[in-house]
C-alpha cells in the first residue's frame, strides 16, 4: 500500500503554506493515521540537523514534529541555501553538492527528478498519508518548464492540491482566480479546492465574495482560517517577527539583523518566555541598552562582518561591550566575535581576511569542509556572571558551520563537545573572555535545552536584581512546542472541511 497523497500549494510566497501544512500533518496524526510531510525543494536559512547529520529546512521538520516522528532529510531532498542575491549553496539528501547561481541551477533542476523520487517514494513505502508543500506559487509562468515544486511534483506524486490563498494582504478573490487562470488544463484539474488563510473578521460578510469565488473557478471554498498568533517556527522568508515585539518583559534581549541571518529559530524558545521581549534590530542606533545582545548565525560570516563594519554596528557594540554589556554569539555570530576570520579558499566570499570585533581571543579559518551534526557538550565554564552555577550541565544542540575557531591565550572556554552523532569526542566548543561577560558557541538550538536558558535568563535577572525563578518551569519548550501544534490543529479543523479533505484523499 503506498501513501494518499494531498498537495499544499499557495497563491505566493507567505500566504502560509508551512503552517496550513503543519496543521494537517498534526490532524491526520490525531486521527490516527501514519503521516509524513514532503517538500521536494525548499529554499532557505532556517535549517536544521538530523540524527544522521544531514541537513534539512526548519519547516519540514515543525511538519515532521507535528506528525509525530524524527525529521529526516527525505522529507525534503533538496534545500537550498542563499548566499548571495543571484547565488545559493545547493543541499541533496542532507549534504553539500556545491554553490550555483540562479541560472546554473535552473538548468541543473532535470536532473533533480530522480532525487526528488526516490525521497518522496521511500516516504510513500512507510506512511500511511504524505502531506506535500509546493513553494512560491505555481502560477510562476517562467518557472514553468522542469518544475519540481509545484504541480510539477503534484503530477510525479499524482496528488491533488490545495490552493491557499493570503486574505490578510488583500487581494486574496483575484490572486486565486489569477492563479486557476494562469494554469493550463491538466494543472487545474489537479485543483480541488481553495482555502482562505489568515481572516481577520466576521465570516459571514465574506460568504458573498466566497460564492462568487466558488463560480468563478469552480472550485469550493474548503473554509477560511483565521489569523493565528503562533510561536510555530516560520519559514525564513516569511517571518513578520523581525519587525515584532513580545511584549514589555523584565528582560530585553536584542538580536543584532543582519543580511544573511540564518537559524534564527534558535531563539524562539527566548520568545515564549513571558517575562522576556526578544528583538531583531536592524539598526544601531535602535540598540538601547539591552540585558542581552545576540549575534545570530548567518550563513556569509565574512559578508556580514563587512555589513557590520559599514553600518555602524562594529561601534555600537563593541561600545555596549565597554559599558559592561553581555553578549553571546552563535555560530556566525562566534566567529564575528573573534579577532580574525580568514577565508584562504575563498568559501564564502574573494575576502581573504577581515577583522573580527575582537571581543573574544579567538581566530577562525574557513573551510571547504562543511559540519553538520547533532553534538552533547558540557558546561565548562564556572566564572563569569552568565554561566555561574552552570559548570558540569550537558546540553545538546547541533552544528552546521564551515570553518574552525580556536584561541592561544586570553579565552576561557565554555563548553566541550563529548558526543558528536554519537561518537565520543573530547573538543573544546564555545569560549568566553576574561569577564565572562561575552560568549560564543557553534551549537544551535543551545536555547532548546529548558535547565540551560532557565539558569541565563536567573543570571540576567539577578544582575538586574530582579527576583529568580528556582524551580524548573512546569512546561518545557518541547511541552509547549507540542501544545502550539495542538492549537493550530484545533482552530485549522473547526476552521476547514475535513470530511471534504478526506474525500479528497480518499479516506
Amino acid at each position: 500500500m503506498r501513501a494518499k497523497a494531498i498537495m499544499i500549494q499557495g497563491t505566493g510566497s507567505s500566504v502560509g503554506k508551512s503552517l496550513i501544512t503543519a496543521a494537517l500533518c498534526r490532524i491526520f496524526h490525531q486521527d490516527g493515521y501514519k503521516v509524513a510531510p514532503f517538500k521536494s525543494q525548499n529554499m532557505a536559512l532556517n535549517s536544521y540537523v538530523t540524527k544522521e547529520g544531514g541537513e534539512m529546512g526548519r519547516a519540514q521538520v515543525v511538519q515532521a514534529q507535528a506528525c509525530g516522528i524524527e525529521p529526516s532529510v527525505a522529507m525534503n531532498p533538496i534545500l537550498l541555501k542563499p548566499s548571495s542575491d543571484i547565488g545559493s549553496q545547493v543541499v541533496i539528501n542532507g549534504r553539500v553538492y556545491g554553490n550555483m547561481t540562479a541560472t546554473q541551477y535552473q538548468a541543473f533542476k532535470p536532473q533533480l527528478k530522480d532525487v526528488i523520487m526516490s525521497a518522496y517514494n521511500s516516504l510513500a513505502e512507510r506512511y500511511d498519508i504524505v502531506v506535500i508543500e509546493g513553494a512560491g506559487s505555481p502560477a510562476e509562468i517562467n518557472l514553468k518548464d522542469d518544475d519540481i515544486v509545484n504541480m510539477g511534483m503534484a503530477e510525479m506524486a499524482d496528488a491533488p492540491v490545495l490552493l491557499i490563498g493570503d486574505i490578510d494582504r488583500g487581494g486574496v478573490f483575484a490572486s486565486i482566480a489569477g492563479t486557476m487562470l494562469l494554469l493550463d488544463h491538466n494543472e487545474r484539474r489537479r485543483v480541488k479546492g481553495a482555502i482562505i488563510n489568515k481572516f481577520r473578521g466576521d465570516v459571514s460578510i465574506l460568504q458573498p465574495g466566497l460564492d462568487m469565488l466558488t463560480d468563478i473557478i469552480h472550485r469550493p471554498v474548503l473554509g477560511v482560517v483565521p489569523f493565528i498568533h503562533t510561536e510555530i517556527d516560520e519559514e525564513d522568508g516569511a517571518t513578520d517577527r523581525f519587525a515584532a515585539r513580545n511584549r514589555k518583559g523584565l528582560l530585553d534581549i536584542a538580536v543584532v539583523y543582519v543580511p544573511h541571518i540564518a537559524n534564527f529559530t534558535d531563539f524562539e524558545p527566548l520568545r515564549a518566555l513571558a517575562d522576556v521581549d526578544l528583538r531583531y534590530v536592524p539598526k544601531p542606533e535602535d540598540l538601547g541598552v539591552p540585558d542581552l545582545l545576540i549575534l545570530p548565525g548567518t550563513k556569509n560570516t565574512t559578508g556580514d562582518m563587512l555589513y557590520i563594519k559599514r553600518s555602524g554596528w562594529e561601534e555600537a557594540i563593541t561600545r555596549y561591550a565597554a559599558s559592561g554589556g553581555y553578549i553571546m554569539g552563535i555560530c556566525g555570530g562566534f566567529q564575528m566575535l573573534g579577532k580574525v576570520i580568514r577565508d584562504p579558499l575563498h568559501v564564502e566570499s574573494d575576502i581573504d581576511e577581515i577583522e573580527g570585533l575582537k571581543l573574544l581571543d579567538v581566530e577562525t579559518t574557513m573551510d571547504a569542509q562543511k559540519i553538520t551534526a547533532q553534538a552533547a557538550a558540557k558546561v565548562v565554564a564556572n566564572e563569569g556572571p552568565l554561566t555561574k552555577g552552570l559548570s558540569g550541565m550537558t546540553i545538546k544542540g547541533y552544528e552546521i558551520h564551515k570553518g574552525f575557531t580556536s584561541s592561544w591565550t586570553k579565552a576561557y572556554p565554555f563548553t566541550t563537545i563529548f558526543s558528536r552523532m554519537d561518537e565520543n569526542v573530547e573538543q573544546p566548543d564555545g569560549f568566553m573572555d576574561a569577564t565572562g561577560h561575552v560568549i560564543g558557541t557553534y551549537l544551535h538550538g543551545i536555547f532548546d535545552n529548558d535547565t540551560f536558558t532557565l539558569g541565563i535568563i536567573n543570571a540576567l535577572k539577578c544582575i538586574k536584581g530582579l527576583p529568580v525563578e528556582n524551580m524548573p518551569r512546569i512546561e518545557t519548550f518541547e511541552q509547549h512546542r507540542e501544545c502550539m501544534y495542538d492549537e493550530l490543529a484545533d482552530v485549522v479543523r473547526e476552521s476547514v472541511n475535513m470530511d471534504a479533505i478526506y474525500e479528497i484523499l480518499g479516506i
